[in-house]
């Protein structure tokens, strides 16, 4: 549970709960009252007893608060069944007759008691929404900071195979130089050094060249992360 999800949890959880409770100890004609009221806006209950149909009620309701209290509850789950439950108390406010004004949605002085009910559906809505947004921000950085340590990984191996890739030029030049010196009559030995000598600078000029660019490159990637 997120801690600025506590106060709504608590408040939601405790009055639905202590609504279940009290149900438990409703009497028959308590009983036949709540569900001749249920069964009219909602027929699937009619041919449940009404004995039976109290104790359901206040089994769901003992559990949707129990689930609003415990922490452990992710509030998108605790979130989606109050919103359900608060839509169930909407319907019966909204096709109660004498609930509502003439224009179906403001109460009547009857109606006062069930239009507040539909505080559970804005209440459990903006539970589950901020808990699915969180999640869905928590994965999206999960995801970006696994594609910037791959693109580092990537841009290193890079600037460390063209380094490995300009030593082994660099090498293979200094290779031929020598063999080509040895081969070299004495008379033409001194001109023949200067030239290899030259082409060897020069190979490794190139090499430092290439493995800066690299590196300038890395960084560039780096830096985009």
């Amino acid at each position: 549970m997120h801690p600025t999800h506590a106060p709504l949890r608590i408040a939601t959880g405790a009055f639905v709960l202590n609504s279940g409770l009290g149900k438990l100890k409703a009497g028959e004609e308590e009983a036949e009252q709540m569900h001749g009221w249920a069964s009219s806006v909602y027929p699937v209950f009619k041919d449940m007893k009404a004995g039976d149909f109290t104790k359901a009620l206040a089994y769901a309701e003992i559990g949707l608060g129990a689930a609003l209290l415990l922490p452990t509850v992710p509030s998108a789950v605790a979130g989606a069944g109050l919103a359900a439950f608060g839509v169930g108390l909407t319907g019966l406010y909204l096709k109660t007759p004498g609930m509502t004004q003439e224009d179906g949605i403001r109460p009547t002085p009857d109606g006062i008691g069930l239009a507040k009910d539909t505080w559970l559906v804005g209440a459990g809505l903006t539970l589950a929404t901020q808990s699915f947004l969180s999640g869905t921000k928590h994965a999206a950085k999960s995801v970006a900071d696994g594609v910037g340590n791959a693109a580092g990984a990537v841009a290193g191996g890079v600037t460390g195979a063209a380094g490995a890739a300009a030593s082994g030029v660099t090498g293979a030049a200094s290779s031929v130089g020598h063999g080509l010196a040895d081969a070299v009559g004495v008379g033409g030995k001194g001109k023949a050094k200067g030239t290899l000598a030259g082409l060897s600078k020069g190979a490794h000029d190139a090499r430092e060249d290439l493995s800066e660019a690299l590196a300038d490159l890395a960084d560039s990637l780096l830096g985009k992360r």
